[in-house]
């Protein structure tokens, strides 16, 4: 049983939402580690804020690293949520294994960072014992949980870890092999950042809320690509491509590469959500109203989002709407204006890109179908097949719309033949809204 559980860096964003998580679904007791007590404190607060759920702060430990060994040696569950430096991390792991219990299972909440080299740093008889737990922002609302073993993580552990997050903290578990950004973001954030260097091609059109609107909430997706990187930040989105960018060499490798335009917003400290201004900013007048303004790529200022009404978005919606999906999908399908060729050639790739990742980063196409569900909340790729007719017409459209450049690097028939039916319904995903 995991009783007892110690957060390290339970300051950060995701810190202190997993000490909800473990508070509340896993009513653990909770160390939550930070740089000091007054950090901790108001650590406590965001984690019961979080979950919704101020009855759990009796669950919630505040401490900083003068209480270390205290806290790790009682604990069940040691998670490491510090900064994206493996650096860092691996002197923390150092600092962990002078005081672990021999039977502690040691976690690191990693978005990307290599889990053998991590856990490498650690004892050999430590080893057996660590593996990433990679749970999805806002972990309360986004269910996905990535489990990362490493070479050398105890099968028996990872068994322990899958149950407890699966039953007990009722995540979305996925295993995953220890890759570069592992499976949802390894999709997700190839789709986003082809999204950002489409707003640097077509800059003259509008660049980044052009872009936006073509691919908003009725293309299958809570939040256009372009808005969530703004809400994730710039900083941890490059972070991501980078090392994407770095340690991957397949087919979609050029689109990791971040644009100048977003490498210099980072450099000016424009981040996004958390510094209220990155390719969005949010205004608001003497008088309360607020107004959102888009950075403008040519200009290198902010200016009003634009208005766009593209005919296939409007019919699209209003089909939507009515619960014509056909129809919407139909209207896609054929209508040939740069920008419902654009929307419908993303989701192709993103279709894809999804089933050939998840052949190198997991046991089978459902993992990526459980990733872009339950960790974007976008419509994932086996049900967006369904949605565009089915598998043999999908193939069709992938032929007529897509590169042949790419498709020399695709195994179509690996894809595409005996394909499982999605378990995920497509029409929870497409929204009737912009």
């Amino acid at each position: 049983m995991i009783k007892t559980i110690t957060v390290i860096g339970a300051n950060g964003t995701m810190g202190y939402n997993i000490s909800g998580i473990f508070a509340s679904f896993g009513n653990a007791e909770v160390y939550m580690i930070c740089r000091n007590l007054d950090d901790a404190k108001r650590a406590v607060n965001m984690a019961a804020k979080s979950v919704k759920a101020e009855a759990i702060k009796s669950n919630l430990i505040p401490a900083d690293y003068s209480m270390l060994e205290n806290c790790i040696s009682s604990s069940d569950l040691i998670f490491e949520s510090v900064s994206e430096d493996i650096k860092i991390k691996e002197i923390i792991n150092s600092e962990i294994a002078k005081y672990a219990k021999v039977d502690a299972i040691i976690s690191t909440g990693t978005s990307g960072l290599s889990i053998n080299k991590l856990a490498e740093s650690l004892p050999a008889s430590l080893r057996t014992n660590y593996l990433g737990i990679h749970f999805y922002n806002p972990p309360y609302s986004m269910t996905l949980c990535e489990l990362i073993p490493s070479s050398y993580t105890n099968s028996n552990i990872l068994n322990k870890v899958n149950n407890y997050v699966t039953e007990i903290l009722y995540r979305t578990a996925v295993v995953v092999k220890d890759s570069p950004a592992f499976l949802g973001n390894r999709i997700g954030f190839q789709f986003i950042n082809e999204a950002l260097q489409y707003a640097e091609k077509y800059k003259d059109n509008g660049g980044i809320d052009y872009i936006d609107a073509i691919l908003g909430q009725f293309s299958g997706r809570s939040m256009a690509p372009l808005i969530t990187s703004d809400f994730v930040g710039l900083d941890v989105h490059k972070a991501i491509v980078d090392n994407l960018y770095i340690n991957t060499n397949d087919y979609a490798k050029d689109t990791f590469i971040l644009p100048q335009f977003a490498f210099n917003l980072i450099k000016n400290g424009k981040l996004g959500r958390k510094t209220n201004g990155g390719l969005y900013k949010l205004e608001v007048s003497d008088s309360g109203l607020k107004k959102s303004l888009v950075y403008d790529i040519n200009t290198n200022k902010y200016r009003d989002k634009y208005k766009y009404s593209f005919p296939f978005v409007e019919n699209m919606i209003l089909s939507l709407m009515n619960g014509e999906y056909a129809i919407a999908f139909s209207i896609l399908i054929n209508n040939h204006s740069i920008e419902a060729e654009l929307c419908l050639e993303f989701l192709i790739k993103y279709v894809l890109y999804s089933l050939n990742s998840a052949i190198f980063v997991a046991d089978d196409f459902q993992a990526a179908d459980d990733v872009m569900a339950n960790g974007f909340n976008w419509c994932p790729p086996l049900a967006i097949v369904q949605a565009l007719f089915g598998v043999d017409n999908f193939r069709c459209l992938v032929q007529e719309r897509i590169n042949h450049q790419i498709l020399e690097h695709i195994d179509m028939d690996r894809l595409f033949n005996n394909l499982n039916t999605s378990t995920y319904d497509y029409r929870r995903y497409f929204k009737a809204k912009h």
